[in-house]
């Protein structure tokens, strides 16, 4: 099951959407039922009844056998909004083990999605590119589902990030629950995707940050390297082998510390 999961026998699979199917079937099903208890279709349990209880919710036919007042207890189900953004700068290009990050939040996405399907929820899907966002509304359907994985297949990591102006303009009201992730190296030049950030979480919906970094990057693994690029500016930045390592440890430890 190890071999199964792990990302790089997955992403060999050239059909994202099996890949995706393939890793949802190895979790729990019915993750997102709630524990709610209220009015509902599916019997959940019985109990006494509190004075404050809806009286339509007796069940009179227990009370005849028992003499005792007992309230019918149904599950409630919920469901939310899975709005999954990705972040399709150059810098997410960056190769790691057998793939790129692209490649890797392609198939992370395309799994959010079976998943958000499976229990129910509704997904949608954002790609952040360096010329705007791309959108897809969040649907509850497999059709939906399978042009989302379909547009994942095709992503082209280019530009820099770029925090858009109207992101409201893609959500419905706070009033109506969503779930946003985020997926991202957050690489950045003028803090737009922490200002991106920003401008979801005053919408006050729920928003989970996934930070994709590199094997390499964070064992600091450029063996055979003197000189290293960035895919977003072009900048060149010449490795002294004596003090490169120790130096960026640093760097990243700080960095990983303010993100």
């Amino acid at each position: 099951m190890n071999r199964l999961l792990d990302p790089a026998t997955l992403l060999s699979i050239k059909d994202l959407s099996l890949a995706a199917r393939t890793t949802i079937e190895g979790f729990m099903a019915g993750l997102h039922k709630s524990n709610i208890r209220g009015e509902g279709i599916e019997f959940s349990q019985y109990r006494s009844y509190q004075p404050g209880d809806d009286l339509r919710q007796l069940d009179w036919k227990l009370f005849a056998r028992s003499d005792r007042y007992y309230i019918r207890e149904s599950a409630v189900e919920t469901s939310v909004n899975v709005r999954i953004i990705l972040d399709a700068s150059a810098s997410m290009e960056h190769t790691g083990k057998a793939y790129t990050k692209t490649n890797y939040a392609a198939y992370l996405a395309a799994s959010l999605g079976w998943l958000a399907m499976r229990q129910g929820d509704a997904a949608g899907l954002g790609i952040l590119t360096g010329n705007g966002l791309e959108w897809m509304n969040a649907r509850r359907d497999f059709q939906h589902l399978q042009r989302m994985v379909n547009r994942l297949e095709n992503v082209k990591a280019a530009g820099k990030a770029y925090c858009p102006s109207d992101l409201g303009n893609h959500f419905g009201s706070s009033h109506s629950r969503e779930l946003i992730v985020f997926i991202s190296d957050l690489y950045e030049h003028d803090d737009e995707l922490l200002r991106t950030l920003e401008s979801l979480a005053v919408m006050k919906h729920e928003v989970m940050v996934l930070h994709l970094l590199a094997d390499n990057e964070l064992r600091f693994d450029f063996k055979g390297y003197n000189t290293l690029e960035d895919l977003e500016t072009g900048k060149r930045v010449t490795l002294n082998s004596h003090t490169a390592g120790e130096q960026y440890n640093q760097k990243l430890a700080t960095y990983l510390q303010e993100i």
